[in-house]
């Protein structure tokens, strides 16, 4: 006999099949469909581990507001250099480096290239068809 794999599949309730996403449903049940697990997962379990991704988000906050509140400390001390803000105006190498705007008209350093010259063919009177 030839062995039938089962099957696997959620039923949608309040969107169309296509809708539903990636994250849209439990991580234990996603890993019941692909097979990653052997039983579905319970209610209970779905409301645990719920729970504790939300403790550790609340712990990652708590920590995080600990670390900004010890940074601020650090720096009011002198502990620590606070950090220097910068701001980029442009790139040495463009044309318009310096000024608030880039111009209109193509400029270049290299005497024998003017790029606002060129037209391509078709485009000018004086082009022979």
């Amino acid at each position: 006999g030839q062995i039938i794999p089962e099957r696997r599949f959620v039923e949608a309730i309040n969107r169309q099949a296509y809708q539903y996403e990636m994250g849209d449903f439990p991580a234990e049940w996603e890993a019941w469909i692909r097979k990653k697990r052997k039983d579905p997962p319970t209610i209970e379990e779905i409301l645990k581990n719920e729970n504790y991704r939300e403790e550790m988000k609340q712990k990652i906050k708590d920590v995080s507001e600990k670390e900004k509140l010890l940074q601020a400390k650090e720096y009011k001390e002198g502990l620590v250099a606070e950090r220097v803000h910068t701001h980029v105006k442009g790139h040495a190498s463009a044309p318009y480096y310096g000024k608030s705007e880039p111009s209109q008209d193509p400029t270049s350093a290299a005497s024998s290239f003017q790029p606002g010259s060129w037209m391509p063919p078709g485009s000018g009177s004086s082009h022979n068809k």
